[in-house]
C-alpha cells in the first residue's frame, strides 16, 4: 500500500448576526467583526476539514490526479510520465521482462493495481490487463532481492533458451541427414535375368552355358 502524505486545511466558517454576511478562516480580517457592518461574527459549525495530497515527485499540493485514482500513487498529473516509469505495461510485458509469475501479480500482497483496457488487435478477445512500470519493478525488485540478481535470471533464462534452441536445430539437422541417406540407399528388388553366353559341350549329351553377369553355370542334358 502506497503511504500518503496529507496536508489538513481547516475551514472555519463566520456569519454576521446583522448583514448576515459570511467569511472564512482563509479571508483576511483581523477581528472577529464584520468587514461591512462592523457587527460581532459568530462561528457556525461544523468544523471542515479538507486533506490535500503531496505529489511524491514535485512536492506540490493536489486534490486528484489519474496515478492516484487507478493506482494509488501519490503523483499529480503534472509529474505523470507516461513514456517512462508510469508507462503502462501489459500482463504479459510484466512477466517477461521482470521474470514475474502470476501469483507474484494476484496473490502477493499488496496486490498489484491495474486498469482493464479493451485489446487493439482483437475487441472480441479479453480485455488486457495494464499494470504500472514503477510497480511493477518495485514488486520484481521485492520477489528477486536486487537489480543484479534479476539480471543474472535473465541471463541465466536467455542462456538456457539459447540452448534449447540449440539442441532443436541439431536434432533437426540430424533427422534431415537421416532422410537424406535413406533417400540414397535404395535396395534393388527387381529378378534378375540370366544372360548365357554360348552353350559348350562339356561331354556326351551333357551342355552347359555361363551367365554373363553374374556367372551362374546353367547344366542341362539333350535328348
Amino acid at each position: 500500500m502506497s503511504f500518503l502524505r496529507f496536508q489538513s486545511l481547516i475551514l472555519c466558517v463566520y456569519v454576521c448576526i446583522s448583514c448576515y454576511c459570511y467569511f472564512t478562516i482563509l479571508d483576511k480580517f483581523n477581528s472577529l467583526n464584520c468587514c461591512y457592518c462592523a457587527s460581532v461574527l459568530i462561528l457556525i459549525g461544523p468544523v471542515l476539514e479538507f486533506d490535500y495530497l503531496i505529489c511524491e515527485e514535485c512536492g506540490k499540493e493536489f486534490m486528484d490526479s489519474y496515478l492516484m485514482n487507478h493506482f494509488d500513487l501519490a503523483t499529480c498529473d503534472n509529474c505523470r510520465d507516461v513514456e517512462n516509469k508510469h508507462k503502462l505495461l501489459t500482463r504479459t510485458e510484466a512477466k517477461q521482462e521482470y521474470l514475474l509469475k502470476d501469483c507474484d501479480l494476484d496473490k502477493r500482497e499488496p496486490v498489484l493495481k491495474f486498469i482493464l483496457k479493451k485489446n487493439p488487435h482483437n475487441p472480441h478477445w479479453g480485455d488486457m490487463k495494464l499494470y504500472l512500470k514503477l510497480q511493477v519493478i518495485k514488486r520484481s525488485l521485492e520477489v528477486w532481492g536486487s537489480e543484479e540478481a534479476l539480471e543474472e535470471a535473465k541471463e541465466n533464462r536467455q542462456d538456457n533458451r539459447e540452448k534449447m534452441k540449440q539442441k532443436k536445430f541439431d536434432k533437426k539437422v540430424k533427422e534431415l541427414r537421416r532422410a537424406v541417406r535413406s533417400s540414397l540407399w535404395k535396395k534393388d528388388t527387381s529378378i534378375h535375368q540370366h544372360e548365357y553366353g554360348a552353350e559348350e559341350i562339356i561331354g556326351g549329351d551333357t551342355y552347359r552355358k555361363i551367365c554373363s553377369t553374374c556367372g551362374h553355370e546353367l547344366t542341362y542334358e539333350k535328348m
